[in-house]
């Protein structure tokens, strides 16, 4: 999946020049948190988020006073930072070192940026200009999408189940999958065997769980202290009770 796939096309924006509240009511008005600033050719000037209004004297949020000696050696610092928490004007306030993104990139890579920089959306550039944002509500729209589809209604044999099942376990690096034993009759996965870690169990529910095919699962899975050899656990369910 592309950037294009995700990301919203109507974008609401501000210009450099726009006022704080002016912006600030059109994050209200869009329901949004962020937005671009792009100047009158187009092209994109900065960001404006929730976060670059925290520290406000408004809210009695800005910092306290530098000491002297940080003055003497950090004017110019200082007085930006003034004017960042004291201007009115968007261009006074906005980050203007925006972590962009193309159309065309991978959404892995979309959120490997967001994840390193801390951001929670991306302006969509193309030769300077935004034609799109991504946004982790975008991210979050789409996977609701996915998660509202129903599995296919082709009926899954039990062979077929346990062939998935076993998959999904051998290619992951923490689970235990050469002690864990899998029955499936008519769609129910039985579990058993040992796990070494309590969060195990849960992962490995959720792989059966996740299956096409499956009605539900009933967890037998012996939690065994590695150091010590004692059983700490007893088996459930899928929906929570224990199994008769």
């Amino acid at each position: 999946m592309r950037v294009a796939d995700v990301m919203t096309r109507n974008v609401v924006s501000v210009t450099p020049q726009a006022t704080l509240s002016q912006a600030i009511d059109a994050m209200v008005r869009a329901h949004i948190s962020g937005l671009p600033v792009i100047a009158e050719d187009g092209r994109l000037a900065g960001i404006l988020s929730e976060g670059d209004l925290l520290r406000r004297p408004e809210l009695g949020t800005e910092k306290p006073r530098a000491s002297w000696f940080s003055a003497l050696f950090k004017a110019g610092h200082l007085a930006q930072a003034y004017a960042q928490t004291h201007g009115r004007r968007v261009d006074d306030i906005m980050t203007r070192d925006v972590v962009i993104v193309d159309q065309n990139e991978r959404i892995e890579e979309a959120v490997l940026l967001m994840e390193q920089h801390g951001i929670k959306r991306l302006p969509v550039v193309e030769d300077g200009r935004v034609i799109g944002l991504l946004s982790r509500a975008d991210l979050v729209r789409v996977l609701a999408e996915f998660l509202r589809q129903p599995y296919e209604e082709q009926p899954v044999g039990d062979n077929a189940i346990l062939a998935a099942i076993q998959a999904e376990l051998e290619a992951q690096p923490w689970a235990p999958a050469g002690s864990i034993r899998m029955e499936v009759h008519n769609g129910v996965v039985e579990l058993s065997g040992a796990i070494t870690d309590e969060n195990q169990r849960n992962a490995v529910r959720i792989i059966a769980e996740n299956t096409p095919g499956v009605q539900s699962v009933r967890d037998n899975l012996l939690w065994i202290e590695p150091m010590t050899g004692i059983v700490l656990t007893s088996s459930e369910t899928s929906d929570g009770t224990k199994p008769t």
